[in-house]
């Protein structure tokens, strides 16, 4: 998502910087720039309105025309209020403490995504340390307590549900067997429609009585643009929002509603969905996502989301066999799954400072696929010591995997090259000073745990090295990077 608006800003930005004076003219024509690509992106009229006048506002003072570096205080300007149109800073959950139920209510049209979206965040509080119970209150859609059901047993949370076709009374008897089973947060999912009715609205608000929620979530399709801003001011105005969850954040939306939301409803969107999987679940950050639209990246994120990810003891193993020069192919293999279980290459690629943008489908990341089947159809012995991957060897690999033996050569030449490299990395701190400034990031942030191997992988970036960054200094970087 945000991709074309990612692009004309990070432009606008790169264009900024190489300026040493900026005048009224330019200001004039960036700030044309801008109108032209928030409308682009589907962003409310009265959203761009109101960020084009007040960033000329401010670009226009004595203090801008003056500053030492006047190109960087323009995209600073620029940052702040992206930051302020998304709503300023992140927002959490107001639960109760653990000794008193704390009820979420789940809200939004049919197929935004309700049922994938709780259970998302049931997971997600369950790995906080809360006990969560998923209620299962949608009776229109067909399956959609079934559906629940799954989703909770995959994740191991409890679901209520009831044979009956009274959400209302579903509702309100799960907060006794919250109270009786030790749940301390109560998810309810409830029904939804292909638009807004009178019916719905109903059930809603009765439900809403008889649960008496502290927070009311809407949860919203990307996709809809500024509709779904119209869909959040409706809910709102009859059941009382507290936030927003938005769907498809990876898909190629245009960005309207993230961007039109907060500053339309005054209702922040506390969290995104990046993908289909349980995980794929992220805080909304204003300050992150202004920093990718602009061009800059995520690297705070970026090392949060491998931190989930990535086994601290298998991170120490890799880096000390890569100091001692002991790198092997099965290792390879690990940090090819590794990024898998990152998420899609796309969300990944909007993290890093310079890749921000960049469209993943353009590069070419199927060989990581062939790879990692060519690995795969190794013997273990093979992935330890390649040395021993002889012509015949070679051709059986060829064969098992559904390639040629021209591309298993060229990934065991990819392999040695890779060794090598991360050889003289490993005990070369110049050079890794250089490699980590090359990707926009400053080696000081780094914790001195040592330097990422490349792994072969997209951007040469071993994502385990990412375990052992400091985030304290890491957070101070990323201000610096504003």
């Amino acid at each position: 998502m945000l991709e074309k608006i990612t692009n004309t800003f990070g432009g606008i930005v790169k264009k900024l910087s190489g300026k040493s004076t900026i005048t009224e003219k330019n200001i004039e024509e960036t700030v044309e720039e801008i109108k032209m690509a928030l409308l682009e992106a589907d962003v409310n009229l009265r959203v761009v309105r109101r960020f084009v006048n007040s960033t000329i506002e401010e670009a226009k003072g004595e203090k801008v025309l003056k500053a030492v570096n006047p190109g960087q205080q323009f995209t600073k300007i620029i940052y702040d209020k992206m930051v302020a149109m998304l709503g300023d800073t992140k927002q959490d959950l107001h639960l109760k403490g653990p000794d008193t139920q704390s009820v979420i209510l789940m809200l939004g049209l049919q197929g935004a995504g309700k049922t994938t979206a709780a259970h998302k965040l049931a997971a997600r509080l369950l790995k906080e340390g809360r006990k969560p119970l998923l209620v299962a209150c949608d009776l229109v859609r067909p399956a959609a307590v079934e559906q629940l059901s799954q989703l909770g047993q995959k994740i191991g949370v409890p679901v209520y549900k009831e044979n009956n076709k009274d959400a209302v009374k579903n509702a309100k008897d799960s907060i006794s067997f919250a109270r009786k089973n030790g749940c301390d947060t109560v998810i309810i999912d409830t029904a939804g429609r292909l638009q807004i009715d009178e019916e719905m609205m109903a059930e809603l608000v009765k439900i809403k009585k008889a649960t008496d929620p502290c927070e009311v979530l809407l949860v919203a399709d990307a996709m809809t643009g500024q509709n779904a801003v119209d869909i959040a001011k409706s809910f709102d105005e009859q059941l009382g929002l507290t936030g927003v969850i938005l769907t498809k954040f990876d898909s190629d939306a245009r960005g309207g509603a993230a961007l039109s939301l907060k500053t339309i409803t005054g209702k922040p969107i506390l969290f995104i969905g990046t993908g289909e999987k349980t995980e794929d679940f992220e805080i909304f950050h204003p300050e992150r996502i202004a920093s990718r639209i602009l061009g800059m990246g995520d690297v705070v994120s970026l090392v949060e989301k491998a931190q989930e990810t990535v086994d601290e003891e298998a991170a120490l193993k890799l880096q000390k066999k890569l100091q001692r020069n002991e790198f092997t192919l099965q290792d390879m293999l690990e940090q090819f799954q590794q990024v898998k279980k990152m998420g899609n290459m796309q969300s990944i690629m909007d993290m890093i400072p310079g890749m921000s943008g960049m469209d993943a489908s353009q590069m070419d990341f199927s060989s990581l696929k062939k790879n990692e089947a060519i690995i795969q159809s190794m013997t273990y012995k093979e992935r330890l010591n390649h040395l021993i991957i002889g012509p015949s060897r070679r051709k059986r690999i060829a064969k098992g995997s559904g390639t040629s033996v021209a591309e298993v050569n060229k990934l065991i030449k990819q392999f040695e090259k890779t060794k090598l490299m991360m050889k003289k990395v490993s005990r070369n701190k110049g050079m890794q000073g250089k490699m980590m400034s090359q990707m926009g990031i400053d080696p000081s942030a780094l914790a001195s745990g040592g330097m990422p191997g490349m792994g072969g992988l997209p951007g040469g970036m071993d994502m385990s090295a990412l375990k052992g960054m400091d985030m304290k200094k890491l957070q101070e970087l990323a201000k610096r990077f504003r």
